[in-house]
């Protein structure tokens, strides 16, 4: 286990009933820490998943807010940094989790969508960029020292055919973590990335949803890219939550203080280079 008691972290994209950001924020809770927790707020469907966590954290003895903002907006993200520190009067980690949804961008890029394109850019590049810019002036005011841990992803590492916009967006926040981690390390502010691989998560549907020949069925091919992701991992499961939010915990922790500018693949020996 890992002290963040008397820590407060920042994780945007924590609604998900089964998601990373849910995993992580739950791991950092009982790792000591307060949160944070963010999401978008859809008004015509407004998620329920935020209060629900917050119950979860508070459940383990420690404080949550959760924030409604929109990471690619700087006016959203200024006010949710503003609102934390108004609460907490810190932040110590930021958890750059926030993703663009799997759906019109999964195509061959000869078909792909200039409005597709973007909004991965604007959510999975952009977002980042905004919440680590927030962040980090934060954590200089308070006199330097913090975490930020940035999603990435395996796809981050090696192109995929018809991901081309996800794999831009991820291949960016890899590049992005070596620039800010070379500007914060004299601050004591490291700046590390997560690149996990397929994840058993909600979102393995929106994807099934997006890439599923039309004479296959939504469910059916989710069990195929399942089953197929199982097939090439030596350690024979899944990738879960819960292994990407040990990963998380670990570099939010005083263990990792003297790793910075590094990309770390949780998926279980998938991927080695």
């Amino acid at each position: 286990m890992y002290n963040l008691n008397g820590k407060v972290a920042l994780v945007t994209g924590a609604a998900g009933a089964g998601g990373l950001g849910r995993a992580i924020a739950l791991r950092l809770a009982q790792e000591g820490a307060d949160l944070v927790i963010n999401d978008l707020n859809e008004d015509k469907a407004p998620r329920q998943g935020l209060p629900a966590v917050a119950s979860e954290i508070e459940a383990l003895g420690r404080r949550a807010l959760p924030v409604y903002a929109d990471v690619s907006s700087s006016q959203d993200v200024q006010l949710m940094v503003d609102t934390a520190l108004a609460a907490f009067g810190r932040i110590d980690i930021l958890v750059n989790n926030a993703g663009a949804p799997a759906g019109p961008d999964r195509v061959p890029v000869v078909e792909l969508k200039e409005d597709a394109f973007d909004l991965v850019q604007r959510v999975n590049v952009k977002g980042v960029f905004l919440c680590s810019q927030a962040a980090a002036r934060a954590m200089l005011a308070q006199g330097g020292g913090g975490r930020i841990i940035n999603i990435s992803s395996t796809a981050g590492r090696k192109g995929v055919a018809r991901y081309a916009a996800y794999c831009a967006s991820k291949f960016a926040v890899r590049g992005f973590t070596q620039a800010l981690a070379q500007e914060l390390a004299p601050h004591g502010i490291t700046v590390n990335a997560i690149c996990p691989g397929l994840v058993a998560t909600e979102r393995i549907d929106e994807i099934a949803a997006a890439l599923a020949p039309a004479d296959t069925s939504i469910s059916h091919y989710r069990q195929e890219m399942m089953e197929s992701e199982v097939a090439s991992i030596p350690l024979g499961r899944m990738t879960e939550p819960d292994d990407i939010a040990g990963m998380a915990a670990f570099l939010a922790s005083e263990e990792a203080g003297f790793l910075t500018g590094l990309s770390y693949v949780v998926n279980g020996g998938a991927q080695m280079d």
